[in-house]
């Protein structure tokens, strides 16, 4: 009996990203602007080596955009990129889940919310440490909407910040 060995699958060859010379960068640049969709997305897969993100037309331009840069004149300097990796750790503990969190989504300190509830205007006012309303300051818009109705409500969607689930 003999045995017939599997070959193993040959893997494709790594990607090696194309050179271009600084004299074309400002003509690719200015291209993107007029370049079709589809030519878009094909120029992502001879730059990256990827298929291109589902994204709109608007991302593939600002990524082409540094990707043509970062190939011409270089990319950031590996110890530009170790300290960005160590104050992403600083911030976020190696947690992606937290990284791709928003920081801070209040409204910009000063910021006027108004909301007409049962025929009365409520105006609430950002203030850095929280929100003000009705003179009291207070920590969060949920607790707002609920001095305001009586029941608890999520303050974000209360005052149209986010719609409502039933809304979406």
């Amino acid at each position: 009996m003999t045995r017939t060995t599997k070959k193993k699958p040959i893997p494709p060859p790594a990607f090696t990203a194309p050179v271009i010379p600084p004299a074309d960068v400002l003509g690719r640049l200015a291209a993107l602007k007029t370049a079709a969709t589809p030519a878009l997305k094909q120029q992502w897969r001879e730059l990256f080596g990827t298929e291109p993100p589902p994204y709109n037309r608007r991302f593939l331009e600002s990524r082409l955009a540094y990707r043509i840069q970062e190939l011409a004149y270089g990319g950031l300097k590996p110890e530009t990129l170790a300290r960005l990796e160590a104050l992403g750790e600083q911030f976020d503990g190696g947690k992606i889940t937290v990284r791709r969190m928003r920081g801070d989504d209040k409204p910009i300190a000063g910021t006027q919310l108004i909301r007409e509830y049962q025929g009365v205007e409520h105006v609430v006012t950002v203030t850095r440490a929280g929100y003000e309303y009705g003179g009291q300051p207070y920590q969060s818009l949920s607790a707002i909407a609920r001095a305001i109705t009586g029941t608890r409500w999520n303050g974000r969607v209360f005052f149209g910040l986010r719609p409502s689930r039933s809304a979406a």
